[in-house]
């Protein structure tokens, strides 16, 4: 169940009691949005964090003043092990994962021709190969289940393309290809995948825009605003509900219109 009014949200029917969520980079942003948002539609949730545990552990509080199950757990989930290790503590925490966002991104801007290979593989590994490590762990306990959600939160940028962010892009792409992959291979175990493209969100890598830079990104967009990171946690929240359950393989644009001027 939405909720368009953010300023007046009230109670929501807990849609997703029983769930057990995974939230990766759930320590700020847009990641922290989503966490809480599907703890308030009734899901256990873990907060996945990498370097920011003080952030972590302050969502984690907000989770449970709401009377969420959840916890914080630190990994690296652009490293087979650490995802191997998240799971299991999850898993005796919480319960077996039904509902994973793959959300951990990173941004190493440059001109291709500047642009080091470190910085590629730093991107590729944190935005991409994460959520292919995530979902290939996750998959193993929701084919049993016969049942799963998972939502990649890819990119508008991957959809027109950016100047500067060529592993970005490469990355946020690769996710898009790997949403509609997994939907055809793991449907037919009840299990949906989709994609969110977010458009310029007000998050730590806007807030530093120069007002003259900002003035040109609001131009860019048919709503003439940036978006809310509650903006994509509801998108979230709506594709993890029952109000989605015929709807895999997608990709769906929030992004005010970006996509369209």
């Amino acid at each position: 169940m939405l909720v368009t009014n953010m300023s007046e949200r009230g109670e929501t029917e807990p849609v997703l009691q029983g769930q057990v969520a995974l939230v990766t980079g759930a320590s700020r942003g847009i990641g922290r949005a989503i966490a809480l948002e599907l703890g308030r539609l009734g899901a256990s949730v873990c907060v996945n964090y990498r370097g920011n545990e003080k952030q972590a552990h302050e969502v984690l509080a907000q989770l449970r003043a709401q009377g969420n199950q959840a916890v914080a757990i630190g990994a690296d989930v652009s490293r087979a092990e650490d995802v191997e290790n998240l799971f299991k503590e999850i898993t005796s925490e919480l319960g077996s994962v039904t509902i994973l966002v793959n959300n951990a991104g990173i941004t190493r801007d440059n001109l291709l021709v500047r642009l080091s290979e470190d910085d590629w593989d730093s991107v590729l590994d944190t935005n991409l190969k994460s959520a292919y490590l995530c979902s290939k762990v996750a998959a193993r306990s929701m084919i049993r289940l016969r049942q799963g959600c998972i939502v990649n939160i890819a990119s508008v940028v991957a959809l027109l393309g950016n100047v500067g962010q060529a592993n970005y892009t490469a990355a946020k792409g690769g996710l898009i290809a790997l949403t509609k992959t997994l939907a055809r291979e793991l449907g037919s175990r009840n299990i949906r995948v989709n994609a969110i493209a977010p458009g310029f969100i007000e998050t730590d890598m806007t807030i530093g825009l120069t007002p003259a830079a900002h003035q040109q990104l609001v131009q860019r967009i048919i709503l003439g605003q940036l978006g809310k990171p509650e903006d994509i946690a509801m998108a979230v929240g709506f594709l993890c509900s029952p109000a989605a359950r015929y709807v895999t393989g997608q990709v769906l644009n929030v992004d005010g219109g970006l996509s369209l001027s």
